[in-house]
């Protein structure tokens, strides 16, 4: 199928995906995965979660093989790659225009929203960032990467979890805090509140490198908002302007700490949907100093949305050092 593993796409925690062909003629991506952990749990959460869910908005599994400690899934092959390479570019060939941007986090909305609430058992996903958005050949986003995600019943509002799961920069506070509030969806909430952040403003989240008014994103944005500033984001037309500004209020809106202040993505797609006008600024977002670490081994190294010197000073802090 894949000729010998020779046309590679990309490479991540899991393994590497190869591009390859059905004898039916159709191009595919081939997900190999690297050495199995939990007994093969995440091959098993991927089969078994994505093989239930038909959405535009989601990549759609075609099949997978297992052989001995072989594991592979086979997937629609999205001629565009991830949207994590048209965040920041400076290539003009990568460059994504207002409208573009706009309609893939509707898109990505649609497809976590769905996952949600449009099937039978309620999707977790746990791990949605622009890598695991991909987009098809008219740059049609589809949520990929099920290897995080947990099914729960629709009618279970929270979750117990013993560890936190999820990537740097993405992962709601809860996960870490115990007093802030219960797991549940709001966390894919957060995570996409931070991806269509990065979205509008054309730039990472998570900059080492970026001035010290610059560390916590969030902050900054909100700061640029209230001060009436124009965020960087190059020439616009007065509705492509307006099409930023409302993604940047409802990404404000989906970042907040309490997961019970974050709307739920139905919500999203209709803020997103409406009037610019009928939106109003949040509460501003900040560190989460004043919260109770819960007990996770991964605590230092796991710390969400912290660059830096301001990563090591959260760290002393919490673990006394």
């Amino acid at each position: 199928m894949t000729n010998g593993f020779r046309d590679k796409l990309g490479e991540g925690g899991y393994g590497s995906v190869y591009k390859g062909k059905l004898r039916s003629g159709p191009p595919v991506a081939v997900k190999m995965l690297s050495k199995p952990k939990a007994n093969g749990q995440e091959f098993i959460n991927e089969v078994a979660t994505i093989g239930r869910i038909h959405h535009v908005n989601v990549v759609q599994l075609i099949g997978y093989c297992a052989e001995r400690s072989k594991r592979a899934l086979v997937y629609d092959f999205m001629p565009n790659g991830s949207l994590e390479k048209y965040i920041s570019s400076s290539d003009a060939k990568l460059s994504l225009s207002c409208k573009q941007m706009y309609e893939i986090s509707l898109g990505v909305a649609r497809g976590v929203g769905y996952l949600h609430q449009g099937c039978d058992m309620q999707i977790l996903h746990f791990d949605i960032k622009p890598h695991n958005i991909l987009l098809d050949e008219n740059f049609t986003p589809k949520v990929s990467d099920f290897g995080l995600a947990k099914l729960y019943p629709t009618n279970e509002s929270t979750i117990t979890m013993t560890a936190a799961r999820g990537t740097l920069g993405y992962m709601a506070p809860e996960l870490f805090y115990k007093n802030i509030g219960g797991v549940s969806y709001k966390a894919d909430i957060y995570s996409f509140g931070m991806l269509l952040m990065e979205l509008a403003c054309r730039r990472r989240n998570w900059n080492s490198s970026a001035n010290s008014s610059q560390v916590f994103f969030p902050s900054w944005v909100y700061d640029q908002f209230a001060e009436g500033k124009n965020l960087q984001i190059g020439e616009t037309t007065e509705e492509e302007s307006e099409m930023v500004k409302k993604m940047m209020l409802v990404a404000l809106w989906c970042i907040q700490m309490r997961p019970s202040d974050r709307p739920s993505m139905n919500k999203v797609v209709e803020m997103l949907e409406g009037n610019l006008e009928l939106l109003h600024t949040p509460s501003k977002p900040f560190l989460y100093s004043q919260a109770m670490p819960t007990e996770n081994n991964g605590m230092n190294i796991m710390l969400p949305n912290l660059s830096g010197a301001c990563l090591d000073a959260m760290t002393s802090e919490i673990t006394g050092r």
